[in-house]
């Protein structure tokens, strides 16, 4: 049995997700926005958004799997905790000084790679350092920080527009924005640092299977990997299957709102007559904050959840924030007012929060452990294909439905979040499984 961590262990091995979050809420907030500035129509942003999807698709399984058979001075999952930060930091500092549309939308490709080579890792290493009793702790723990992160990256521009930052870069992207990804580039890097030289990890149960870890190359583990894919896949837990669909739609809906909160608020809210307007930058501001609000509202619940989820059930608890965050994308087609817009937020975060813990407090239990960083993986899956689908598909939809009016794109994005809080309750919760990795030889990384 794995030992209880203390708070503080916790609180340092998730730590670094406040830098990923910051660099998530950046681009979630402002990418719509740049593509914009860089002349793209409403119609054209979802298949300018398909880099994310793609490569979650393509990476998270692949470092999932590779991170399973990973073993060096830093570890098991830490190496990629690294490498990711390191590389989406330097596109993260480059990005909102594109010159072209195709150069942003060439370097949207590297950032969100980077990411998910930062990010994937770290649910597998939750489960791997926490018992069955603190798992949904650890979780949450997540999202408290994403929301933190999220808050942060988010406020930052309307912030600097505030305290008297005006002006705009040769692309026409306004200077508040340009900084905050300056310092979201610097957030990234210190925050998985902190992460990787705090934390510990447990060694292979074995010396031998220790060795072989070490000894084997990327391009052997790659191989690994596409051979245990299609058993992985046939031999996928009964949960994981069930909320397969749930995480379809909820993510779904979610990309709804990422594409086109932002530009729905700049046209429908301040009824800015273009891009280049003043207005514009001014929506697009305060759709910034109304991200800022939702992730405030993810932290402040995100302990609060399971406590809920002890007297209630995690279907039940995580049904009805499903709820609460469709009916706020809706209202959003009723509000014409700023200070009033905050308020659909509320319903946002509080789904954010069990988005972000809730799947995953469901399915780690029913995960073999030398496969819980493949099946973090495949989990993924399940997030990025309907992204995948809505980028490739959404164009038709979005010019000749929908007349490139994004507020329709968000109530969407509610009614599938919807759809998502009925199905989870056809979803059995299976018993935990042997996820206990051995205590004996674990050591600080810096005594390696």
């Amino acid at each position: 049995m794995k030992p209880s961590l203390s708070f503080g262990q916790i609180w340092n091995m998730n730590f670094g997700f406040l830098g990923i979050q910051f660099g998530w809420g950046l681009q979630l907030a402002n990418m719509s926005a740049i593509y914009s500035k860089l002349g793209a129509n409403p119609d054209a942003i979802p298949i300018l958004w398909l880099a994310g999807p793609v490569t979650g698709l393509l990476i998270q399984p692949i470092i999932g799997a590779m991170s399973d058979r990973t073993w060096c001075r830093l570890g098991r999952r830490r190496p990629y905790f690294l490498a990711g930060a390191i590389l989406a930091s330097i596109a993260l500092f480059v990005m909102p000084e594109s010159p072209t549309l195709l150069f942003a939308a060439a370097l949207l490709w590297i950032l969100d790679a980077s990411i998910n080579i930062s990010m994937e890792p770290f649910r597998a290493f939750v489960a791997d350092k926490l018992n069955d009793d603190q798992r949904t702790f650890g979780f949450i723990m997540q999202s408290f920080f994403i929301g933190i992160g999220a808050t942060l990256a988010n406020t930052l521009p309307l912030v600097f527009h505030n305290i008297g930052i005006t002006g705009v870069a040769a692309n026409g992207v306004p200077l508040t924005v340009i900084y905050s990804f300056k310092i979201g580039a610097a957030m990234f890097l210190a925050c998985v640092l902190w992460t990787v030289f705090s934390s510990s990890e447990y060694p292979p149960e074995a010396k031998g299977e220790a060795d072989s870890c070490t000894a084997k190359s990327i391009p052997v583990i790659v191989k690994e990997f596409f051979l245990e894919l299609f058993t992985a896949a046939r031999e996928m837990p009964t949960t994981m299957k069930q909320l397969a669909p749930v995480q379809i739609f909820t993510w779904l809906g979610l990309f709804c709102m990422w594409m086109f909160f932002g530009l729905a608020t700049a046209y429908h809210v301040f009824k800015a007559p273009n891009p280049q307007s003043e207005l514009f930058d001014r929506g697009i501001e305060w759709a910034g904050w109304c991200f800022a609000i939702y992730s405030i509202v993810c932290f402040l619940v995100a302990f609060i959840l399971p406590k809920l989820a002890k007297v209630l059930g995690k279907k039940v608890v995580h049904s009805a924030a499903l709820f609460l965050g469709g009916i706020s994308l809706i209202s959003v087609y009723f509000i014409h007012d700023p200070g009033t817009l905050q308020l659909s937020m509320i319903g946002v975060g509080i789904a954010w929060a069990s988005i972000l813990s809730m799947p995953y407090a469901i399915l780690s239990t029913s995960l073999p452990a030398n496969r819980m960083g493949l099946y973090m993986g495949l989990f993924n899956f399940f997030i990025v294909i309907p992204e995948i689908v809505a980028s490739l598909g959404f164009q038709p939809l979005v010019k000749y439905v929908f007349q490139n009016n994004p507020v329709y794109l968000v109530m969407t994005g509610g009614a599938c979040l919807l759809v998502a809080a009925l199905l989870i309750h056809r979803v059995t919760e299976e018993e935990p499984q042997d996820n206990n990795v051995p205590t004996a030889g674990e050591t600080f990384v810096g005594s390696h």
